[in-house]
């Protein structure tokens, strides 16, 4: 191989990223030890078909990888390590689910339309351009809902990289799914629920955008409207 195709190729690699440690309690935990490990956990590579059964939580393979269950109290705050940081400009989404009845966090795959939203961060929008509040992050945090049932959840985070998203699958997607059992909370049932795959379209405002030229005056988030207690 040509020594300028392994550089170009390394750097793709070191641009990308993954989320391997789940943020809870006030500590970091250890990698793909309450985070399901996903696809990428070696090539740090992006989803981009919205399509696919991997836009759900990209797992490597089905189940929970082996991942434990973190306990956390609903209204506090969680999160996942960026590894080595979040290196390119886009949109930082998180999503939970209730595992229904008779399964558990670490037993069930996520399936059905049981996401809902609960963080969307995009862009700051100036005539100069547009600016990323997690861009450079090696942390990206939450919180839970302070009005959720109790009980066991995934946690998904999503940040939707659209550095190349001028074109239909341009926009790259980096996810992981941690496995919670949330204590406390209330008695709201969440609203606006979606599935993964199939909340979204490759041809959403959201995904398919030139965010440089000419500069964006809006920014739609894909997916619902983020749900409120």
């Amino acid at each position: 191989m040509k020594a300028t195709a392994l550089f170009a190729l390394v750097s793709a690699v070191q641009a990308h990223y993954t989320f391997p440690a789940l943020v809870a309690n006030g500590a970091v935990t250890n990698k793909w030890e309450y985070v399901r490990k996903t696809t990428n956990y070696q090539s740090n590579g992006p989803v981009t078909d919205v399509s696919s059964e991997q836009f759900r939580c990209y797992q490597l393979a089905p189940g929970n990888e082996g991942a434990k269950t973190m306990t956390v109290a609903a209204g506090s705050t969680v999160g996942f390590t960026a590894d080595s940081s979040v290196s390119h400009p886009g949109t930082l989404q998180f999503y939970m689910a209730k595992a229904p009845a008779g399964q558990t966090a670490d037993s069930w795959d996520g399936s059905g339309a049981v996401w809902f939203k609960i963080f969307s961060q995009g862009p700051n929008i100036a005539p100069s351009g547009l600016t990323w509040p997690s861009e450079g992050a090696q942390q990206v945090t939450t919180t839970i809902p302070a009005c959720i049932p109790a009980g066991d959840y995934l946690l998904r985070v999503e940040h939707i990289a659209l550095h190349g998203a001028s074109s239909p699958g341009g926009a790259q997607s980096y996810i992981s799914c941690a496995q919670l059992t949330v204590t406390g909370g209330g008695t709201k049932t969440p609203t606006n629920l979606v599935a993964f795959p199939g909340a979204y379209k490759a041809t959403d405002p959201g995904l398919l955008i030139n965010i440089y030229y000419p500069v964006p005056t809006s920014y739609t988030a894909p997916g619902p409207e983020v749900f409120t207690c």
